[in-house]
Parts: C-alpha cells; structure tokens; sequence
C-alpha cells in the first residue's frame, strides 16, 4: 500500500555530465540516424536521454526518494514518462545538478484490479548557473488487487 506521507520527500542532489560519447550510445541504441545526436561535435542530447539519469543517481546515498511512496511492485508498473524542457536540450559538456522529489500520491478507481494508486517523482536538471533545464516525471501506479484473470477482457 503507497504511503501518501511520501509527498514532499526529497533526494539528495547528484551530479548528471552530458557525454558525447554517451549521447551516440544513446541514439544507436535508439536507432537514431539524426546527425546532431551522431556526428556534431557537441551533440545535443535526445529529448529521451535524460533518462540515464538513473545510472547517476543509483551511485549517490539518498538521491532516489522513491522508496518513500512504499509501492507494492509485485502489483506495480510503471505507467508514464514525461521530459519537460525549458529550453533546448543540454549538449556534449553540460554538467547538470538533478533532484527528485515525491510530487504527488494518489488514488483512482481502476476498472479489473480495484483501486489503482498512482504516484509522481518528479526530477529537475540544472545547469552550472543554477537555470532550470529540464524536469523528468516518472509515474508509477500500484493496483488495490491483481486484476481479476476470470473477468472478460473489453475489446476497443
């Protein structure tokens, strides 16, 4: 069951570079063929790349506050991903502070598996000088039950 106390929480800061070489990783690894994430000398990351982000936090103490929300993973999911950028995209050489924080916690009612509980982190990146860049927001959602394998599935 989600802890609705979680909102609020934060994580530590953690430190998120902007790699070249990463960024043509990423795109390959995407099957991108778009040059300015390929072959610019600074590329500019893909609207979806900061979601390495991950890899940066898991080595920072404290900076992941989603254990907070207490979701039940066994009926968990992740429901959404949404990058908002206040600006163009960081390039190759940026160094970008990033924080999570617990943003909201809430209930719906689902149609197969009861309640679903949803919860939002929310994670901003900020460049050297302290400007808001981008904000990552994870949705996750926790059904009250498994859904119900007997019930009819509708058809669309």
């Amino acid at each position: 069951m989600a802890d609705k106390s979680a909102i609020g929480a934060e994580g530590v800061p953690f430190e998120v570079a902007i790699e070249r070489g990463k960024i043509r990783e990423f795109a390959r690894a995407t099957r991108s063929t778009h040059a300015e994430y390929l072959d610019a000398e600074h590329p500019v990351a893909p609207p979806t790349f900061l979601t390495t982000m991950f890899f940066w936090e898991e080595g920072v103490a404290g900076a992941n506050p989603w254990h907070h929300v207490k979701l039940d993973q066994k009926r968990g999911m992740h429901a959404e991903q949404e990058y908002v950028y206040f600006g163009p995209p960081p390039r190759a050489g940026a160094k970008l502070t990033a924080r999570s924080r617990i943003e909201s916690v809430y209930d719906k009612e689902g149609r197969r598996g009861g309640k679903m509980t949803f919860a939002v982190m929310v994670t901003e990146f900020r460049d050297e000088s302290g400007r808001l860049v981008a904000e990552a927001r994870l949705t996750g959602v926790e059904t009250e039950r498994p859904p119900d394998a007997d019930a009819p599935k509708e058809v669309r």
